[in-house]
């Protein structure tokens, strides 16, 4: 991969990331709901569910799913149904943030149970497999080994996305500090479960295809 190749999907990966999505839903409510230090994690398990993405598409597994019905519906609404799940959830969250001891005794707000969240969110979104489908290999060169220009698009991807999020996280959080009475805390949560019900609507709307 030259240069200017890399450069230019570099840009396109800071337009993905920076563009709204289920990633950046779930990134601010765990920013929102736990802080940036533990809803942190929540971005690294979106990371993962990307490098599945990635290894789908480099394996060719991606065009099947892109051709086959049954298996892109059943990817696509066990989407729906997590960020649904997801939506409740956050509808549900408490009003004051939670204690210490609170956190340990749930895994869903342990580092490993919001790695498992992050993962689930991009998993569940066959879109994205279809989209990177198309555009990946845009920016390959066949002259040269697959795997290694995989792995570079791979690691850009992550690197771009782990900042983007941060952000993402890092704003949620702030708003965590500066809204405390039950009443904001409340309507920020219900805000975000709408905004996780939205991204399951709009997950429903897919089709097979990239347009």
């Amino acid at each position: 991969m030259s240069l200017d190749t890399w450069l230019a999907f570099v840009l396109a990966c800071w337009i993905i990331s920076l563009s709204p999505g289920a990633g950046a839903i779930a990134s601010m409510s765990s920013g929102l709901n736990y802080g940036f230090a533990r809803g942190y994690w929540t971005a690294l398990g979106l990371q993962l569910g990307l490098v599945l993405q990635v290894a789908v598409v480099a394996a060719g597994v991606g065009a099947l799913l892109a051709t086959s019905a049954l298996a892109f519906t059943l990817i696509k609404w066990f989407g729906v149904l997590y960020l649904l799940y997801l939506a409740l959830r956050q509808w549900r969250a408490p009003v004051a943030a939670p204690d210490t001891a609170s956190l340990s005794g749930s895994f869903a707000a342990r580092p490993g149970g919001l790695l498992l969240r992050g993962f689930l969110v991009n998993a569940g979104n066959p879109k994205a497999v279809v989209f990177m489908l198309a555009v990946l290999p845009q920016f390959l060169d066949l002259q040269q080994p697959l795997a290694t220009q995989y792995l570079i698009m791979a690691a850009t991807m992550i690197a771009v996305d782990l900042i983007v999020m941060a952000g993402y996280t890092g704003l949620a959080a702030r708003l965590l500090r500066l809204l405390r009475s039950p009443r904001q805390q409340r309507a920020l949560n219900r805000t975000f479960a709408g905004l996780f019900a939205g991204a399951a609507g709009a997950l429903t709307l897919v089709r097979r295809g990239v347009s």
